[in-house]
């Protein structure tokens, strides 16, 4: 495996020169992330019974399919290892999984239990975050901790450490928090005056606040993106604003009713992960994940929830909200939630993660920021 590794590493040297990506800057990072998106998960899906000739098909891939098509392909990878996840934290958590899972037990319960204009949770064992942090890690080979940075500088704060070992393309954590498209940016707390760090930005334009999840918490929670915001002090009048904008929505157009979200996602801790110091390079690299709403049994471990009218975010983005998420030939369209995860750009074991920041040159860079040169 570490000769397939070298390999896929020379591959994304050459491939990141080549002229096939060469056109705006912002464009010409989000592909060349693309591609070694693609390279590293496609690797790891190899896993550890790989063959040469499966790498050479790989790598092959990446030098003449389109963007788009590697991007789908990263989607399926991600979403693989996710699903994997999921059904990790059900058998951790649900008491009773075949009853949960079971579409015709589901069927009798819904015409059994009283209609309810809350969604119906799922009987799940008493166990706090920390507990079920241990018993990931024994399912999954390693899991996450906050402590101080090994990073010197005074600013660095509280750091994301890897306990345990994941190979090169593993989904390593999730970005939590209230999703807001381009619609909503004047009502992200902190956005204007950059007092906020837990911010990240896709490619397309949502962000991510991962202020409002913190470290998690023991139990599940109900989520709205609207109400995680409105309810602080500083955002008085914007509840008013909003309801002027939102009319009622279908069930199947958006993801901005209520939510009950696992907020004992021992994973849920992407937003602590630092800027590598100088001298250091990054170890794990942002990856866009699409989350398709049609997963119903999976939402609960998405650490995320939209902020707004699902409606106005579709305007402003146009056919980007409504993407294909389930076959490859673009016929079959469905909601998505638009997220992120942190994936391994290398093998990892038993260190911290570092995060390139890519802040905009812009702004006023802070004292301890160093740029960091990828290739």
């Amino acid at each position: 495996m570490a000769f397939l590794f070298h390999k896929f590493q020379e591959a994304v040297k050459t491939l990141a020169k080549s002229p096939t990506f060469a056109r705006d800057p912002r464009q010409l990072q989000f592909d060349a992330d693309i591609n070694r998106l693609f390279l590293y998960t496609s690797y790891n899906l190899l896993g550890r019974n790989a063959e040469a000739a499966d790498a050479e098909e790989i790598i092959e891939m990446a030098d003449k399919a389109s963007v788009d098509v590697q991007q789908m392909q990263v989607q399926e990878n991600v979403h693989s290892q996710i699903k994997s996840f999921c059904t990790s934290m059900d058998e951790i958590l649900l008491q009773n999984e075949k009853l949960v899972n079971d579409p015709f037990e589901l069927s009798r319960q819904a015409n059994v239990l009283p209609p309810t204009n809350n969604p119906v949770v799922p009987k799940r064992r008493s166990l706090s975050l920390a507990e079920v942090s241990k018993r990931l890690k024994d399912q999954i080979g390693y899991q996450l901790n906050v402590r101080p940075s090994q990073i010197s500088h005074k600013d660095a704060g509280q750091g994301l450490f890897l306990d345990g070992a994941v190979n090169v393309g593993a989904v390593v954590a999730f970005y939590p928090g209230v999703v807001y498209s381009s619609a909503y940016h004047r009502y992200i707390p902190g956005y204007h005056d950059n007092k906020n760090p837990y911010l990240v930005t896709r490619h397309d334009g949502n962000v991510i606040d991962a202020q409002p999840w913190g470290s998690g918490g023991d139990e599940q929670e109900l989520w709205n993106g609207k109400k995680m915001v409105v309810n602080k002090p500083d955002m008085e009048g914007v509840e008013k604003r909003l309801d002027s904008l939102n009319k009622p929505l279908e069930e199947s157009q958006g993801d901005n009713s209520d939510n009950f979200l696992e907020r004992r996602n021992p994973l849920a801790l992407a937003h602590f992960a630092n800027h590598p110091a100088k001298g250091m390079l990054p170890n794990v690299m942002i990856c866009p994940y699409d989350f398709p709403l049609t997963e119903s049994s999976m939402r609960v471990y998405i650490p995320n929830v939209l902020f707004g009218n699902a409606e106005v975010n579709t305007k402003a983005f146009g056919n980007l909200w409504l993407k294909s998420g389930a076959s490859r030939n673009g016929e079959s369209e469905v909601p998505i939630l638009k997220t992120v995860v942190l994936v391994a750009s290398r093998a990892l074991q038993d260190e911290e993660l570092f995060l390139n920041y890519r802040l905009s040159n812009s702004k006023q860079l802070p004292e301890w920021y160093n740029p960091v040169d990828e290739e």
